[in-house]
C-alpha cells in the first residue's frame, strides 16, 4: 500500500520539478529575448511561491516529508525520478540560475 503512496507522491513531484526547471527555461528565454509579459509575471510567482515552500520548510520540500513519511529513503530530493547526484544540488543550481536571471531581466528592463 504504502509503495503507491510513495510512487504516487514521486510522480507529483517529479511533474512538480519539470514545471520548475521549464519556469526557469522561460525566464531565462524572456531575459535574454527581453520579453516581459504576464507569463513571464506567472513563471516569476511560481518560483517565488516554490522557494517560499522551502524557506518556510527549512529549505526541505514538504513533498519529500511526505515521501518519507510512506517509506521512501531519506536524504536528498531522492523523492523524485532523477538521479541522485542531481538532486542533491538542486536547490543550489536553482538558487543560482534564478539569481542570474534576475539580475539579467532587471539589466534588460532598466537599460532599454
Amino acid at each position: 500500500m504504502h509503495s503507491k503512496k510513495v510512487f504516487a507522491i514521486k510522480l507529483f513531484h517529479s511533474f512538480i520539478f519539470l514545471f520548475m526547471v521549464a519556469c526557469l527555461l522561460y525566464i531565462l528565454y524572456c531575459a535574454i529575448t527581453r520579453r516581459y509579459d504576464w507569463t513571464l509575471f506567472l513563471a516569476l510567482v511560481a518560483m517565488f511561491i516554490e522557494g517560499l515552500a522551502l524557506l518556510l520548510n527549512r529549505w526541505r520540500c514538504p513533498l519529500t516529508t511526505l515521501a518519507e513519511k510512506y517509506g521512501a529513503a531519506n536524504g536528498a530530493v531522492t523523492d523524485i525520478f532523477l538521479p541522485v547526484w542531481l538532486t542533491r544540488h538542486t536547490f543550489k543550481i536553482s538558487t543560482i540560475v534564478v539569481i542570474i536571471e534576475l539580475i539579467w531581466l532587471a539589466w534588460g528592463y532598466f537599460l532599454k
